[in-house]
Protein backbone atom coordinates (compact mmCIF):
# COMPACT_ATOMS: atom_id res chain seq x y z
CA UNK A 1 0.00 0.00 0.00
CA UNK A 2 1.82 3.30 -0.99
CA UNK A 3 0.95 6.28 0.81
CA UNK A 4 -1.48 7.81 -0.94
CA UNK A 5 -3.84 4.85 -0.59
CA UNK A 6 -3.00 5.13 3.36
CA UNK A 7 -3.88 8.56 3.39
CA UNK A 8 -7.26 8.23 0.94
CA UNK A 9 -8.13 5.65 3.22
CA UNK A 10 -7.71 7.77 6.38
CA UNK A 11 -9.18 10.52 5.09
CA UNK A 12 -12.50 8.17 4.06
CA UNK A 13 -12.45 6.63 7.61
CA UNK A 14 -12.47 10.00 9.00
CA UNK A 15 -15.53 10.97 7.06
CA UNK A 16 -17.56 8.15 8.49
CA UNK A 17 -16.60 8.94 12.04
CA UNK A 18 -17.08 12.69 11.46
CA UNK A 19 -20.51 11.67 10.16
CA UNK A 20 -21.50 9.48 13.36
CA UNK A 21 -20.58 12.25 15.83
CA UNK A 22 -22.62 14.91 13.97
CA UNK A 23 -25.58 12.65 13.45
CA UNK A 24 -25.22 12.17 17.61
CA UNK A 25 -24.78 15.64 18.37
CA UNK A 26 -27.78 16.56 15.86
CA UNK A 27 -29.97 13.44 17.53
CA UNK A 28 -29.34 14.85 21.21
CA UNK A 29 -30.00 18.24 20.31
CA UNK A 30 -33.05 17.54 18.43
CA UNK A 31 -31.49 19.21 15.19
CA UNK A 32 -32.71 16.94 12.75
CA UNK A 33 -30.88 18.72 9.98
CA UNK A 34 -27.57 17.92 11.35
CA UNK A 35 -28.42 14.60 12.00
CA UNK A 36 -29.42 13.98 8.20
CA UNK A 37 -25.92 15.49 7.50
CA UNK A 38 -24.25 13.18 9.63
CA UNK A 39 -26.09 10.41 8.55
CA UNK A 40 -24.96 11.50 4.56
CA UNK A 41 -21.47 11.74 6.22
CA UNK A 42 -21.29 8.63 7.46
CA UNK A 43 -22.87 6.83 4.35
CA UNK A 44 -20.69 8.83 1.96
CA UNK A 45 -17.45 7.57 3.90
CA UNK A 46 -19.08 4.03 4.38
CA UNK A 47 -19.13 4.17 0.51
CA UNK A 48 -15.82 4.86 -0.40
CA UNK A 49 -14.21 2.56 2.08
CA UNK A 50 -15.93 -0.20 0.09
CA UNK A 51 -14.79 1.38 -2.71
CA UNK A 52 -11.49 1.04 -1.14
CA UNK A 53 -11.83 -2.89 -0.02
CA UNK A 54 -13.15 -3.56 -3.80
CA UNK A 55 -9.78 -1.90 -5.46
CA UNK A 56 -7.30 -3.76 -2.77
CA UNK A 57 -9.07 -6.75 -3.69
CA UNK A 58 -8.77 -6.47 -7.33
CA UNK A 59 -5.06 -5.43 -6.41
CA UNK A 60 -4.71 -8.59 -4.76
CA UNK A 61 -3.95 -7.32 -1.39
Amino acid sequence: MTAEDAARKADHQAQKVKGKVKEKVGAATGDRSTEAEGKADKTAGSLKKAGDNIKDAAKGR
